[in-house]
């Protein structure tokens, strides 16, 4: 339904009528990538209470799938939003919805990021911390100061639409055809080919297009590994090193080549420790 590809993962979602409502929450935005991390029942998505909330967006169920870890659920995607009310001590910046999704939709339509993953904790306490550090940014919804809680369904609700929004949004009375999210294009002018007279931008190579973010996690654990092989870690007082290189490496959106370099980089730190140091 979306030309960026966008998904939104529920971790460890508890009520099976708050699956139903987010699926009708999306459809009407125009997404059907949801994804539930361990969900409390494992039938959540055939259960009564999900498929009567879910209203119209049944087929949005349907479609959704249960996976054990939230590496699977973020397989192929590239970009990461967390959503949290507090922000969290070295973690990635918090920033409202509406002005970073309006900042980060030229990105993601040029196909720079890879897909788009908006991440939403238990309904009791919210995103954990390690989940929230896996994040580019942690979005935070502005709420009234006495009370900002929220629903689950009607937090996704408010971020769909927002995104939905930076993307373009649909016009007024549901007229159907194209998306102003549609394709995207270059200025350049060429024959008047495609594109209403403009060139369409090239898909980038396999070994530049942003590494996803199990990709990303993996490297960062093999580096661990070397930084602990060569004694610039120590694992019982690891402080917030990695979270820290996490972060880091987050902002530098590397490329699938340039993960092969670090993994690279990291696999000679641990052969030259194993052959001790000169």
């Amino acid at each position: 339904m979306s030309a960026v590809p966008t998904r939104f993962v529920l971790i460890e979602p508890s009520h099976a009528g708050n699956v139903g409502a987010v699926a009708r929450a999306l459809k009407v935005m125009g997404f059907d990538d949801l994804v539930l991390v361990r969900p409390r029942w494992p039938d959540v998505l055939q259960r009564p209470e999900a498929v009567d909330r879910a209203s119209g967006a049944t087929d949005v169920l349907a479609r959704a799938r249960v996976v054990a870890t939230l590496d699977e659920a973020l397989d192929g995607m590239g970009y990461l939003c967390a959503t949290a009310m507090t922000p969290r001590d070295f973690g990635p910046p918090t920033a409202a919805p509406r002005e970073h999704l309006a900042a980060l939709a030229p990105r993601a339509r040029s196909g720079a990021l890879g897909g788009v993953a908006f991440l939403f904790g238990p309904e009791r306490y919210g995103m954990a911390n390690a989940d929230v550090y896996r994040c580019h940014v942690c979005l935070r919804i502005p709420t009234a100061p006495a009370y900002g809680s929220l629903n689950l369904a009607a937090a996704v609700q408010l971020i769909a639409y927002e995104w939905r929004q930076a993307l373009g949004g649909f016009e007024m009375g549901g007229r159907t055809g194209e998306r102003r999210d549609g394709e995207v294009c270059t200025g350049e002018v060429r024959d008047g080919a495609g594109c209403n007279g403009r060139i369409r931008r090239r898909a980038p190579s396999a070994a530049d297009a942003p590494a996803d973010a199990p990709t990303v996690s993996a490297m960062l654990a093999h580096w661990e590994e070397a930084l602990i092989a060569v004694g610039f870690l120590d694992p019982a007082a690891p402080k917030k090193l990695m979270p820290r290189l996490r972060q880091l490496f987050l902002r530098a959106a590397p490329t699938m080549a340039e993960i092969h370099i670090l993994r690279g980089v990291a696999r000679a730190m641990i052969e030259a420790a194993r052959g001790g140091r000169r």
